[in-house]
């Protein structure tokens, strides 16, 4: 199906009013906003339009049944001016993964891209020019039909927003295993990018915080013994040479850089094992010499080297340097800014085109 974007344009840009060495995490906002409705089986009027509040019912099912998903990207620019998309069409297939999972309608995927393309190069300028900034992307949809009851909406709303960032995180981070709370299990919505997961992390991760952790690392629902992900990041441990991630099993998201760093690691010769990996390897880990190195994986934060974990009493040092961490976000950086060949093919640029 070919499908027509509309552009509706603002009189006058904001960027000129950025500071683009001082971005306020997620407060800054583009011009423009990419919209699309599904009304009667199917998607209508793709529009690009200027950002603004949109009129809600207060009967919205998203408010009342949480049929709300998202996803996290990311734009940059080479030093061309060239704007670039990393892996655009994993974010589209995973959106409707999380769609299939909570009763949602599957959003078209050469739509998803195209819609991105078209408002990222209308937003070009807003782009952070300076390695490890970019400009956030946040499509998601959700069910905003007017309805007291618990069915599927048969309405919903798929918005594309963007939002300039700086680097997430610019030291060493730690982490605080959770033990009364869980973040997902099998069988629940932990492998889908839904908003209700993030909902049920806040308070964990503000109590975390207030005892001196940056973020929460979540254990399984059960014995709270084997690791799953971090706040907002998969967990990659490197010891004696062997990096370990756990392995999908239906409660961990399926992260687009996850996969790009197990490619990227492979590609340079390591060994990369996906299994259940438990807190307990990883404190004998530390306590005997072979935990080398940690870091966390996503989009919002990139690489996040790990210092240490805390654990009830525990304290586990992780180490006092991450140089194959250092080394992917390097090579990520680079791929994303064009100073480096983009060896996999990850990077999309955003000629236009009608699909």
């Amino acid at each position: 199906m070919n499908y027509k974007i509309n552009i509706s344009k603002v009189e006058s840009s904001k960027v000129d009013s950025l500071d683009f060495d001082n971005i306020p995490l997620g407060k800054t906002f583009t011009d423009h906003m990419f919209i699309c409705d599904y009304e009667n089986g199917a998607w209508t009027n793709p529009r690009i339009e200027p950002l603004k509040p949109i009129a809600t019912h207060p009967a919205a099912m998203a408010l009342h049944y949480g049929q709300a998903i998202f996803e996290g990207m990311k734009a940059t620019v080479t030093k061309e001016g060239e704007p670039l998309l990393f892996r655009p069409a994993k974010n589209a297939e995973r959106l409707n993964f999380s769609a299939d999972r909570m009763g949602m309608p599957d959003f078209p995927e050469n739509l998803f891209i195209e819609g991105l393309k078209q408002l990222v190069d209308l937003e070009k300028k807003w782009i952070p020019p300076v390695e490890g900034s970019a400009l956030y992307l946040r499509p998601f949809m959700y069910a905003d039909e007017p309805f007291i009851g618990m069915r599927a909406a048969t309405s919903y709303k798929f918005i594309i927003m963007a939002s300039p960032s700086g680097p997430f995180f610019t030291k060493r981070i730690k982490l605080y295993a959770e033990t009364k709370y869980i973040r997902a299990a099998e069988g629940g919505t932990g492998e889908a990018k839904a908003a209700g997961n993030y909902a049920a992390a806040i308070r964990p991760t503000e109590l975390a915080k207030a005892k001196g952790y940056d973020q929460v690392l979540w254990l399984d629902p059960h014995e709270f013994n084997y690791i799953q992900e971090v706040g907002t990041m998969n967990i990659f441990f490197k010891i004696a040479g062997k990096f370990y991630t756990p392995n999908l099993n239906g409660a961990i998201l399926n992260g687009i850089t996850r996969l790009s760093v197990i490619e990227l690691l492979k590609a340079r010769g390591f060994e990369v094992i996906e299994r259940q990996i438990t807190l307990e390897e990883i404190i004998e880990a530390s306590n005997n010499g072979t935990l080398e190195e940690a870091f966390g994986t996503g989009t919002a934060v990139g690489i996040a080297m790990i210092e240490a974990i805390g654990y009830k009493d525990l304290n586990i040092h992780v180490s006092d340097e991450n140089p194959v961490g250092q080394m992917i976000q390097d090579t990520i950086n680079g791929i994303r800014s064009g100073a480096m060949v983009d060896e996999f093919n990850w990077m999309v640029k955003t000629e236009k085109e009608l699909v």
